[in-house]
């Protein structure tokens, strides 16, 4: 996700929380259960490491814009 999305409350980091969850789990989780589903040890690994990064990216770039806003203040 390259494009920059201004978070001022909880609630609208709540909404992005939730539809960036829902582009995960769309793009990753959907490979993780079809490993599970063929019973695929190497594809259960790969898929799993991708939806972990998926998910550790995403928190970086919350992180990356908190660091953003302490810049602007």
């Amino acid at each position: 996700m390259d494009e920059t999305v201004a978070i001022e409350s909880r609630s609208e980091f709540a909404l992005w929380a939730i539809e960036r969850a829902k582009e995960i789990v769309a793009q990753e989780g959907t490979a993780l259960a079809l490993a599970a589903r063929d019973m695929d040890e190497e594809g259960l690994r790969e898929a799993g490491h991708k939806l972990g990064g998926a998910i550790s990216e995403a928190l970086l770039e919350v992180f990356d814009g908190l660091l953003g806003q302490d810049d602007q203040g």
